[in-house]
């Protein structure tokens, strides 16, 4: 008699059963643009869900902006020590505890998390599901055990350090943004591949810590800025100790933890530690966009009014593949709100944002620079001029290098370049104007307190009027009759 072996019996291990939500409105991603519309469509009344798969406030807070500003603040006291003679006050070598200047950096992070914490957004009436969520149709996403279909979707996901494939990189350790406010160790000789912002910022502040300090850059360094102002930033880091190589483009990198070796076509540099900071990536990877309907390339394609190719769907901030800021994350944010809650048309706009590099001396941008007003404009374009070396207050603090650019179109600025000490302050004036196509006398008929650095606004804007005024033969005729015949 053949025995057949009884089948064995299986255990199959469920995990928590798909909870189904349905909301008015899906954020994905909770860094500046995603918090903006939740905490603007909820305290309005709309059912708001919002999922994050990491932490909670996105790269600004955690990685950028944030850290990035309070590591700046560090350098500048440093700075400060080295640079009294001026003002009768003896210079001195500054003792620099590394890992404390990082530690304040993680106290300001902390300081203000809670504005963007899970907690407060709850007590906001958001619903916070700590997942990455994944699209499966039209107007349904997945997020760990939840399935959530929505009225409106938002896509606020970001963006992620760019990484090019360069030859040897994967066998080097190297930093990112995203890792760099970790270290705590203090590089002897801080290696940069990228001259734009971001490295900018981080040689001039690991440089006036005690690093040394050398930035590759494949094209010119800070080179999407105006050519004349950004000459006067890079001036100042080579004479703070920064070496900058232009026109290096990184070929291969070999070595190991501080010892690395960077090979360019324009030479060879060696130093202890690797930032790669060449630029950001739309974070897409995630989402499925393919089943939801929604065309991409790097980033999501979006119309004037942020909506994507799916009309239930809008991409905001980052991912929309537009200006990389987060002032235009929330401006983006504030945008949709009106179309997803109200039914009302909107359409976000470029030509009012304006942008900062927070070197020392600052470089802010907004509108045209001179090079695109004169292509855009032709003769019909005036640019006015004023240095800071003609601002009281500006030479009674040391800091006189500085330069304003108004690029006037009938009587319109249609941009304004500035560089020099609180330029990303100076510049919100402009943002006002531009912003609300206001003309140059509007500037020239405010009463700027004295002494300000404001004074150097109004100065500018001045500048339209003083040869229509001052070189006029009509002026001048108009004045001595009334001289003559007034009583």
């Amino acid at each position: 008699m053949n025995m057949q072996a009884a089948p064995q019996e299986t255990t199959q291990v469920k995990g928590p059963a798909m909870q189904e939500i349905k909301t008015d409105v899906l954020v994905i991603g909770a860094g500046s643009a995603g918090l903006s519309v939740a905490a603007g469509a909820s305290q309005m009344g709309a059912d708001v869900t919002l999922l994050e798969g990491h932490l909670m406030g996105g790269d600004c807070l955690n990685y950028g902006c944030v850290p990035s500003k309070a590591l700046i603040a560090a350098g500048k006291h440093a700075q400060a020590m080295r640079s009294g003679a001026k003002f009768g006050v003896s210079p001195v070598k500054p003792k620099v505890d590394y890992a404390a200047a990082k530690g304040h950096a993680r106290k300001v992070i902390e300081t203000i998390a809670p504005v963007d914490s899970v907690e407060r957004f709850e007590g906001l009436g958001v619903r916070v599901i700590k997942e990455y969520g994944t699209f499966t149709d039209r107007d349904t996403v997945v997020a760990g055990n939840h399935r959530i279909t929505a009225r409106r979707i938002v896509i606020a996901t970001g963006s992620s350090p760019f990484v090019p494939p360069i030859d040897g990189l994967d066998d080097v350790p190297f930093h990112t943004n995203e890792t760099l406010f970790d270290l705590m160790e203090q590089p002897d000789h801080l290696l940069i591949i990228g001259g734009g912002p971001i490295g900018m910022e981080m040689a001039q502040a690991h440089i006036r810590l005690g690093s040394k300090v050398t930035v590759i850059e494949g094209a010119k360094a800070m080179g999407k800025d105006d050519p004349e102002l950004a000459e006067m930033v890079l001036r100042n880091l080579r004479a703070e100790g920064v070496e900058i190589v232009e026109g290096a483009k990184a070929g291969k990198i070999s070595g190991k933890a501080g010892a690395i070796t960077v090979q360019t076509d324009n030479g060879t540099f060696k130093g202890s530690h690797l930032l790669m900071a060449v630029g950001r990536k739309a974070n897409i990877e995630k989402l499925n966009l393919d089943a939801a309907g929604i065309e991409h390339d790097r980033a999501i394609r979006v119309g004037a009014d942020l909506r994507t190719t799916n009309r239930r769907v809008y991409a905001i901030g980052d991912v929309a593949g537009g200006l990389q800021f987060t002032h235009v994350a929330g401006y983006h944010g504030a945008t949709v709100i009106r179309p997803i809650l109200f039914g009302l048309p909107a359409k976000a706009r470029e030509d009012h944002v304006p942008w900062v590099t927070y070197t020392d001396p600052e470089l802010a941008q907004i509108g045209l620079t001179e090079a695109q007003a004169r292509e855009a404009h032709g003769d019909r374009l005036e640019v006015l001029r004023s240095g800071f070396e003609e601002n009281d207050r500006a030479i009674a603090e040391g800091r006189a290098e500085g330069l304003i650019k108004v690029m006037v179109v009938n009587k319109r600025p249609v941009g304004v370049s500035i560089v020099g000490p609180h330029a990303g302050e100076l510049i919100g004036l402009w943002a006002l104007v531009i912003a609300n196509k206001l003309k140059i006398g509007a500037v020239t008929n405010m009463v700027a307190p004295y002494p300000t650095l404001g004074e150097v606004s109004k100065r500018a804007a001045g500048q339209y009027y003083a040869p229509r005024l001052f070189d006029s033969q009509l002026v001048k005729a108009v004045v001595g009759f009334v001289q003559r015949w007034m009583p």
